[in-house]
C-alpha cells in the first residue's frame, strides 16, 4: 500500500510481520489500540524510516473527552486539552530523536515523566483528592 500516512483506526495488532513490509507510507498514526502486535514491531517501523505516532498519543481524546465530562469542564477547557495532543506527538518524537529509541519507547519515557511529575504534585497538596 502507498501512502504519505496509513491511519489504522480500528483494528489492533495491524502493524505486524505480514503487514510491515506492505507498507509504503512515510508515517503511521490512527486510533486503533494497540497497533504494534509486538513491540519489536515498532522498532522495524524505525528502521524502515516509518515515524509512528504512538496509538495511546495519538488517540488521547478519547480519555480527555470522558474525563472532561466527570471533572465537569467546561467544553472550552476540553478542546484546549485536547488540542495539547499535537503538542505531546511532537514532544515524543524529540524524545525519540534525542534519545535515539523508537517512539514507542520515547511516548512511554515522556508517560513516565508526567506520572512522576503528578505524584511530586500529590506530595505537595495532600488532601487531594479527598476535598
Amino acid at each position: 500500500m502507498q501512502a504519505d500516512v496509513f491511519a489504522p483506526c480500528a483494528l489492533g495488532a495491524i502493524i505486524n510481520d505480514k503487514t510491515i513490509p506492505q507498507l509504503k507510507v512515510e508515517i503511521v498514526a490512527g486510533a486503533a489500540n494497540n497497533q504494534l502486535l509486538e513491540e519489536r514491531h515498532g522498532e522495524e517501523l524505525e528502521e524502515r524510516d516509518i515515524l509512528y505516532a504512538p496509538d495511546y498519543v495519538a488517540n488521547a481524546g478519547g480519555v480527555i473527552n470522558v474525563y472532561s465530562e466527570l471533572a465537569g469542564w467546561t467544553s472550552a477547557r476540553s478542546f484546549r486539552k485536547a488540542d495539547e495532543i499535537y503538542d505531546t506527538v511532537l514532544r515524543v518524537f524529540a524524545i525519540a530523536k534525542e534519545e535515539r529509541v523508537p517512539t514507542y519507547l520515547a511516548a512511554d519515557r515522556l508517560a513516565e515523566q508526567r506520572i512522576h511529575a503528578v505524584n511530586a504534585m500529590v506530595r505537595t497538596w495532600p488532601q487531594w483528592p479527598n476535598k
